[in-house]
């Protein structure tokens, strides 16, 4: 009996499940972080880790399985090529976790998928054909996330401090919590982008002249990337990630909004059924 492995995999972990020619799951594994931007060594022993754990109650051996692989990194050729020759599996496909994502969120149908968290990133699928767009990284790109917004936060808070804008409540709680400008470039040049993120409750949840003004924003800037990634058409989005419930909300966008099918592993299992023609 043939078998299917989908995994998917990130900066905090990475999770895998085992499947038969229909589609049902036969067992589950977690591993580490699997993110083969960073780390491809560590994370190809993560992979195995979980699947390790998946086919424990089968007895299956890894190289019998067709397997997509789900993960950060996934656009990155000299980390997948170097990924595929410490695997095992007897046909492997490596892709970005959020083309996965997508096939998890949409199955085989057309629309958009918009996952916006600590980062963001947004993919479009037409005819089973996904695209990919944004994901670029905190410094580069990520519009609309939360990692962003909280920078933004800071840096208004400090401009308020300079007079260059009116002070609010809540910038005013920021100056004071971090000590100042002084406190706010310190935390600034040693936080990650999860750090940064922890602030966006603080805008999407507020009332406060200064997060709205924020999130007003980036709700225009997603509303912008949606309508390019529409081309004209009126297809459904599915908004995923922490945030994802947020902007749905706030858009009040023409397109019909639909909860997601499934998550990033049950399209890697979609895409390794398609990939030897069992889906």
């Amino acid at each position: 009996m043939t078998l299917f492995l989908g995994i998917d995999g990130g900066g905090t972990g990475c999770r895998a499940a085992l499947a038969d020619a229909e589609g049902h799951v036969l067992g589950r594994g977690h591993g580490g972080p699997a993110n083969i931007n960073t780390d491809v060594d560590g994370a190809a022993a993560n992979i195995l880790a979980a699947t390790s754990r998946a086919v424990a109650d089968i007895g299956t051996d890894p190289r019998d399985l067709i397997a997509t692989l789900g993960l950060a990194g996934g656009t990155i050729t000299a980390a997948t090529n170097r990924l595929t020759e410490l695997l095992p599996f007897a046909r492997v496909q490596i892709v970005n976790d959020a083309i996965t994502a997508t096939r998890g969120a949409l199955g085989a149908d057309d629309g958009i998928l918009a996952a916006l968290g600590t980062g963001s990133v947004f993919a479009v699928q037409r005819a089973g054909k996904v695209r990919q767009v944004g994901g670029r990284g905190f410094l580069l790109g990520d519009e609309g996330s939360g990692a962003v917004m909280g920078r933004e936060l800071l840096a208004d808070a400090m401009r308020a401090g300079d007079g260059f804008l009116p002070m609010t409540p809540l910038l005013q709680d920021l100056l004071d919590e971090y000590g100042g400008a002084e406190g706010i470039i310190s935390f600034g040049n040693r936080a990650s982008p999860a750090q940064f993120g922890e602030l966006a409750p603080r805008i999407v949840n507020s009332g406060d002249q200064a997060a709205n003004r924020i999130f007003t924003r980036a709700v225009e800037e997603i509303r912008h990337i949606l309508t390019v990634l529409q081309d004209g058409d009126n297809m459904p989005v599915v908004f995923v990630g922490g945030l994802g419930s947020h902007y749905a909300a706030r858009l009040n966008a023409p397109w019909p909004v639909q909860a997601a099918r499934g998550d990033s592993v049950d399209g890697a299992l979609l895409m390794a059924r398609q990939m030897a023609g069992a889906a």
